[in-house]
């Protein structure tokens, strides 16, 4: 973390860097006659020096009048928002898209049993300040006059690595319950420490988290998990128990360990997975993945509900099937995307599918149906199946990787010879029927098959191989 004084220094160069769109924004608030500041994520990421083009600004303005002075400032602009008091814009200045959302001061508050936050209107910075939710949050700049404002100590917390709230926490999240989830997403996005009584207050009020609807709760998941180290968030969300009241499989990862530890604690050795696909997400070039890093927290979920205990050894048969399962039903819950939803119960179901390999040679043919099995997904189980080695025994971990490469060698080998990622039969339906002299129906579905799987178990034909060989199909079926 930043000194206070690096802090300060830094918040002074981003200033500078984006004086030119918040001086004129400020002359336009100001002249109306409304106060206008910086505030929130904004003042935190310019104080820790990684300001981006994303700017929150707050204001004493309502929000049509808002609309109005943003209208002067630029021709994009946007009211999606204005219900809860905020109007977006899109500035280019000096060769830059600023972002720009200005939300009216807030005082907003839930009901005892809603789900959705009753907005009410602030009159005052210091109103405003103190309803959000974490103190490193809780500051603010006025626009005109450069003032800091900082009436809960967020600078010192910030150059302590600290997350505290700025009213008492019992009020804070009575008023917003997904406050608590924010604690998890923003100690592992920052790599800040939950102060004791934050923490305290988590576990006392966990049970209202069941009052904010799946989808805002889905969308703090995804954030968290989308950071660079999700695992002290997940931490904080099982030890509280919050866990427990939208994803109930984690915290149930943590089976007890028999008296002769016969197999690795599931919990922890899950959290491995997804620090070691993160790794290697980053490694392979791509971006944050939200279908991997959910295929790596939850391959493992089917364990607790198989787990046998087989004389001195421990089994989870079919794990593999029973955790895709259990995680559709739970991402379905949890309103993820379909496609997020398939992808991540696809990988679930073939994690185990690569440790055959590493036992033995595979013909060519199991290669195809590796790849074939995975379809669009290869790359991601490439990632899982390669996270999924957490053993400490480097010999084991050295040949589990070694078979890995050679496999991902021979798919390479594969493709480039016989264009495996589109692995279709020698002939289309099309051609089928014109083979055989079929109207459509189910025989051109079996035929298809056959030649798929011909292609899977010996490689790729030439057109006439593949008549000649469709058409002996067809008489040894007559």
């Amino acid at each position: 973390m930043p000194s206070l004084t690096q802090a300060q220094n830094n918040a002074m160069q981003h200033l500078l860097r984006i004086a030119p769109v918040i001086d004129e924004l400020g002359h336009l608030f100001r002249g109306a006659g409304h106060e206008l500041y910086l505030v929130g994520g904004s003042v935190r990421d310019a104080l820790l020096g990684r300001l981006g083009h994303d700017l929150d600004f707050t204001t004493s303005a309502r929000p049509d009048e808002t609309h109005r002075l943003l209208k002067q400032f630029t021709a994009s602009t946007w009211d999606v928002g204005k219900d809860f008091g905020t109007i977006g814009a899109m500035k280019r200045s000096e060769g830059t898209d600023w972002q720009i959302e200005v939300t009216t001061f807030r005082a907003d508050a839930y009901e005892e049993h809603t789900r959705k936050p009753v907005v009410a209107f602030g009159d005052s910075i210091v109103d405003d300040l103190i309803r959000r939710d974490f103190t490193v949050n809780a500051m603010a700049i006025d626009v005109a006059t450069r003032k800091f404002v900082d009436p809960h100590g967020g600078l010192q917390d910030l150059a302590a690595g600290i997350l505290r709230t700025p009213a008492a926490p019992e009020v804070s999240f009575s008023d917003d319950p997904l406050r608590m989830l924010r604690a998890a997403r923003f100690s592992s996005r920052l790599g800040f420490h939950v102060a004791t009584d934050v923490v305290a207050a988590m576990k006392g009020m966990a049970e209202r988290i069941s009052i904010v609807s799946v989808e805002r709760i889905q969308g703090e998941l995804t954030g968290l998990l989308l950071t660079d180290r999700p695992r002290a968030g997940l931490n904080l969300l099982v030890e509280t128990g919050l866990a427990d009241h939208f994803l109930p499989e984690l915290p149930a990862l943590r089976l007890e360990r028999d008296e002769h530890h016969r197999h690795k604690d599931v919990y922890e050795h899950s959290l491995t997975v997804l620090d070691q696909a993160i790794d290697l997400e980053k490694a392979r070039g791509h971006e944050p993945d939200i279908v991997n890093r959910l295929a790596a927290l939850l391959h493992d979920i089917g364990k607790p509900a198989t787990r046998r205990f087989e004389g001195s050894k421990v089994t989870f048969h079919h794990h593999d099937v029973v955790g895709a399962k259990m995680a559709k039903r739970r991402l379905r819950e949890l309103s993820f995307p379909g496609t997020v939803i398939k992808s991540v119960c696809k990988l679930i179901e073939l994690h185990l599918r690569f440790h055959g390999y590493a036992d033995g040679a595979w013909t060519d043919s199991a290669v195809r149906r590796y790849v074939r099995d995975a379809g669009d997904e290869l790359e991601h189980l490439h990632i899982l199946t390669r996270a999924d080695c957490t053993t400490r025994n480097k010999a084991k971990a050295t040949r589990l990787r070694r078979a890995y490469d050679e496999l991902e060698w021979r798919i390479d080998e594969l493709a480039s010879q016989e264009e495996l990622d589109a692995m279709r039969p020698h002939l289309d339906g099309a051609q089928i029927m014109e083979v055989l002299g079929i109207e459509p129906g189910p025989v051109v579905g079996e035929a298809y098959r056959f030649l798929l799987e011909h292609r899977i178990e010996h490689g790729p034909l030439d057109e006439d191989a593949a008549r000649t060989l469709l058409l002996d199909w067809w008489a040894a079926r007559s």
